[in-house]
């Protein structure tokens, strides 16, 4: 039974009339709120550079980057023609593209292998459907054909003049990879591949050494690839390996052959040499390079002329291994922090000894690094400016973990400011995700700065479903594995109380889409345990929305949460979906936010369960919800409309938990004797 079913059509005037009230009650019930709000917003400005510029990427003879002006919400794209000191050529400026719309995201952008058209694709409505146009640089003229709801990639063939683009499908899955000649107009277009599995969606792009493209069809757990040489864009793609279910690979070209990084035989995947033959198909003779391993999984591959990095994972961090093709020499890139995350930057050149990669820590400012293979040196092409006086020495962050109910140990990474005094006062915000094997990595946020400078403790729960520890770390959080999510959380919570770093009356907790539903469970679950939760387009009826194959990503990810068509997914998902388990009990305070133009967690999900609790719920805590009636999953697209989305969630907190004097002077102000989301 749905009481709320009604609230599923955004076409209903009903349904916006219901949200526009909502929204009217949530900024009444935080009008008291309105100078916070204002004073985080400008603490947030003014910790970032307003007026920036992008590490230049260097292609052929261009350096190509992206910066932003004081006071205009998105980026400008620039390059400059064989040095950083050469006249600049403006590309793309979104805020001149974005005139008039409420809502502006740029999806591809990619310059043609010559430099003289650019294909860029953009989203005006949120719903992550791209329309995708080719701009000719010389004369800045758009070109006549235009690409209505294409998906995230493109790949240019090396002549220039044709490319390939992938399309969506009525469920918003790219299904089809179509090519295209310039100036010939998108009704003779030729079809390169098309996808029929429900579960699967397409990405084109271009290898490395700009010999190949290639075209990915992939599932939640399997994938299969295809390719066909660039410079003869016309022939058909080959199969370069049938797919066979729950094996993954992807494949790097490199001189004849290539690198495939899969999980065939190998949970955390491997890394196998497959030689390519006269005739370009792929030989039987392969060459195992890197082994599968229990405890350290190999995440991604970075193929060079001479060198390989591999991207690795171990006790759940990442590292940089460097692989010298040759001789066999390898080494770790070296990192001054334990507690820390790094990941590969913009590398489109293949022949070069340099290797761009990005660092951060929760107390290290993002810096993007230009390292040196073969010396073994790094470069800081540039380090993320924080304003305001930020001293990473006031602050310290740290790895603990809690004991699951299973007897496994969970991390939590923490941040806070020093000293730490663990005496239960402190207001403390917990962050969990936990699904697709995706990891909450410890990076630096400034505005995150807002919190702890008000004596917040700052923690990250990695739970199981999540990727940390490898892909058994996935494994038991997904499918009929899926509360165990849930539990890790709350026992993450639990150890954050009883280890002194908070308590239940000054612990909020926070978490979007799949990490939205760790939101709702867990509020379902121990309402007594938080004092204030955040769900972000939180995925919360996941019962419905996965009975419904019509609904945009519902087949692709029966492989992550199971079909509920067969009995015993029913029932296991029936046993923690968020609507389908509220209770007449109480709940703590919570703030939801929505997307009315969501494709990916639909706009009425959170709608119909705060209806559902406010029906329900026997308490007089706040119950708000918030919809951007402009905006899909990502929220608002502007950086400064994001700001003040954020100080919005950040004066909610600091108003229902409260916040003690900082080392600063900064301060919420001193907790009430009463509190305010119980009053």
């Amino acid at each position: 039974m749905d009481e709320f079913a009604w609230l599923k059509d955004r076409e209903d005037p009903r349904v916006i009339a219901h949200l526009r009230a909502e929204n009217a009650r949530t900024e009444e019930a935080m009008r008291h709120t309105g100078s916070l709000q204002e004073a985080l917003y400008e603490e947030m400005v003014g910790r970032i550079q307003e007026t920036d510029r992008s590490a230049p990427t260097r292609i052929d003879d261009y350096h190509y980057y992206h910066r932003t002006e004081a006071g205009k919400q998105y980026r400008i794209w620039a390059r400059r023609k064989g040095h950083l000191e050469a006249d600049e050529e403006v590309l793309l400026d979104a805020n001149e593209l974005a005139d008039g719309h409420d809502f502006f995201r740029i999806g591809v952008f990619e310059p043609s292998p010559d430099h003289r058209h650019l294909a860029y694709s953009y989203d005006t409505s949120g719903s992550e459907a791209f329309t995708l146009v080719v701009r000719e640089l010389t004369s800045g003229r758009l070109l006549p054909e235009m690409f209505e709801n294409t998906a995230y990639s493109l790949a240019w063939a090396s002549d220039g003049r044709s490319f390939f683009y992938a399309v969506r499908d009525g469920s918003q899955r790219a299904f089809e990879v179509y090519r295209h000649q310039l100036d010939t107009p998108p009704s003779a277009d030729v079809r390169v591949y098309h996808e029929p599995g429900e579960a699967f969606s397409v990405t084109v792009r271009r290898s490395r050494s700009k010999r190949y493209i290639l075209i990915e069809a992939e599932s939640a757990t399997t994938r299969e690839v295809r390719y066909l040489e660039a410079d003869r864009p016309e022939e058909p793609p080959r199969l370069f390996r049938p797919r066979r279910h729950g094996i993954e690979y992807t494949i790097h070209h490199h001189g004849d052959g290539f690198y495939v990084r899969s999980n065939d035989g190998a949970k955390n995947f491997r890394l196998d040499r497959a030689p390519i033959l006269a005739d370009g198909s792929i030989g039987d003779r392969w060459t195992e390079v890197v082994p599968g391993r229990a405890d350290v999984r190999l995440e991604g591959v970075e193929v060079f002329r001479d060198h390989l990095v591999l991207v690795e994972r171990e006790e759940g961090f990442r590292r940089l291994r460097v692989w010298e093709i040759a001789g066999g020499r390898q080494h770790t890139v070296q990192v001054p922090e334990s507690v820390c995350t790094l990941w590969p930057g913009e590398n489109p050149r293949y022949d070069t000894v340099e290797f761009r990669f990005v660092y951060s820590s929760p107390v290290t400012p993002e810096t993007v690094i230009d390292y040196d293979m073969d010396a073994r040196t790094s470069t800081v092409v540039k380090r993320q400016e924080v304003r305001g006086g930020y001293r990473p020495t006031d602050y310290a962050a740290e790895r603990i973990f809690a004991e699951a109910e299973d007897g496994v140990r969970i991390p939590i990474t923490l941040v806070y400011r020093v000293p730490l005094a663990r005496d239960h006062t402190k207001a403390c915000l917990l962050t969990g995700y936990g699904a697709y094997g995706l990891s909450l990595d410890p990076a630096f946020s400034s505005h995150s700065l807002s919190l702890l400078d008000r004596g917040f403790v700052c923690a990250t729960a990695h739970v199981r479903g999540g990727g940390e520890l490898g892909e058994e770390w996935h494994e038991q959080g997904r499918m009929r594995n899926k509360r165990t999510t849930f539990t890790d959380f709350i026992a993450c919570a639990e150890h954050l109380v009883s280890e002194g770093f908070t308590s239940p009356d000054r612990l909020a907790i926070r978490g979007r889409s799949a990490g939205g539903l760790v939101m709702g469970v867990v509020s379902n679950m121990r309402p007594d345990l938080f004092a204030a939760v955040i769900a972000g387009v939180p995925f919360v009826d996941v019962l419905s929305t996965m009975l419904d194959p019509t609904i945009p990503l519902t087949v692709t990810e029966y492989e992550e949460w199971g079909d509920p068509r067969e009995e015993e997914y029913f029932r296991y998902i029936r046993s923690y979906s968020p609507f389908d388990n509220v209770e007449r009990k109480s709940y703590p305070p919570i703030l939801a936010t929505v997307g009315l133009h969501d494709s990916r967690v639909q706009f009425w999900e959170p709608v119909r369960w705060v209806a559902r609790l406010r029906a329900r719920k026997t308490d007089s805590n706040r119950l708000l919800l918030r919809t951007d009636l402009e905006a899909g999953h990502g929220g608002p697209s502007g950086r400064y409309d994001t700001l003040r989305e954020l100080a919005f969630e950040y004066a909610f907190l600091l108003d229902t938990v409260g916040a003690g004097e900082a080392e600063n002077g900064r301060s919420a102000g001193a907790r009430p004797a009463a509190h305010p989301a119980r009053s």
